[in-house]
């Protein structure tokens, strides 16, 4: 599935930029580590887990105030941890026990009085399987897998726990990410890239930093229990993607595989299980967002020209 240069174009510059703004994310992984520099560059203090001592280190090297947390033990003093945090995301995926943040800290993070914005990274994939029908945020969700119906949960939870709207919590759906350094260009210079073939079926994607653009946006305009969907226009089957890479490296695209024949893990399979168009008007109007890479070809062209 499609998932440092400056922030470049693309961010919408907003009235985020406050020395008295702090962001505490849990869950300082590929997106988040990217709008972390985007708001230290603003003027902004950022703070966040992470799983690893080594990304603690580097994280602090680069002006996060690093924490290690691995969903299954509490952060020691995490009063003093969260203190001065204006605003929080969850970007931890659940397991079967639900949220891992909303279990161990959800108390605390709900009586984290300087907190005014909250947002839960979910994902696209609570919309289930629709045949590649179009869905928005007024459709039903239907999740097919465990993984999915696991998300679902955690969007309640976290928009229960401010349902007193004590703060405005958001839910933003992300579809697959894809930016510098996780991306086709990347699979196919590594021989990793397969052309799947299943006919009919469609990806919807997101370049990292329109991800970034839609939560600046929603800091801005803040709307307690809103649900987004965060993707770009132009749903497309993996296939094309990787013939569109191929052709930017002039690289022969690799054979075409039937889905039926491909020797895929049942990770890798989960993700076709699903098929399904997602509209992203909702960012747009509600929260003026313009998307700096509004399909695959404008955000690999652009990755591809950041690299020369």
């Amino acid at each position: 599935m499609p998932e440092h240069e400056s922030p470049g174009r693309g961010w919408i510059v907003l009235n985020t930029s406050n020395p008295k703004n702090r962001l505490f994310c849990f869950g300082l992984g590929y997106s988040m580590t990217r709008l972390a520099g985007v708001l230290i560059a603003d003027g902004w203090a950022v703070a966040g887990t992470c799983r690893s001592a080594e990304t603690v280190s580097r994280l602090r090297a680069d002006g996060v105030d690093a924490h290690l947390f691995n969903g299954e033990t509490g952060i020691d003093q995490i009063e003093t941890v969260l203190a001065g945090a204006t605003h929080l995301l969850g970007s931890i995926p659940p397991g079967e026990n639900g949220d891992p943040v909303i279990g161990l800290h959800g108390s605390d993070i709900a009586e984290c009085k300087t907190v005014q914005w909250v947002g839960y990274l979910s994902t696209t994939g609570v919309y289930g399987d629709t045949g590649g029908a179009w869905v928005d945020e007024t459709s039903s969700v239907a999740p097919t897998g465990e993984r999915a119906r696991h998300r679902v949960e955690a969007e309640r939870q976290w928009l229960d726990l401010f349902a007193d709207h004590k703060a405005a919590a958001q839910v933003f759906r992300l579809a697959g990410i894809y930016g510098p350094g996780r991306n086709a260009l990347d699979n196919v210079r590594k021989g990793a890239a397969r052309r799947i073939i299943k006919p009919g079926h469609v990806f919807s994607r997101i370049h990292v930093d329109d991800i970034g653009a839609g939560l600046r946006a929603s800091m801005a305009r803040p709307n307690p229990g809103a649900v987004y969907n965060v993707c770009d226009d132009k749903p497309a089957p993996g296939p094309e993607v990787t013939a569109f890479a191929c052709k930017l490296l002039n690289i022969a695209p690799p054979p075409e595989i039937s889905f039926e024949d491909a020797d895929l893990s049942a990770m890798a399979r989960s993700f076709y299980a699903d098929n399904r168009r997602v509209r992203n008007d909702r960012i747009r109007d509600e929260l003026g967002v313009k998307l700096a890479f509004p399909d695959y070809q404008a955000g690999l062209r652009a990755i591809l020209a950041s690299e020369e």
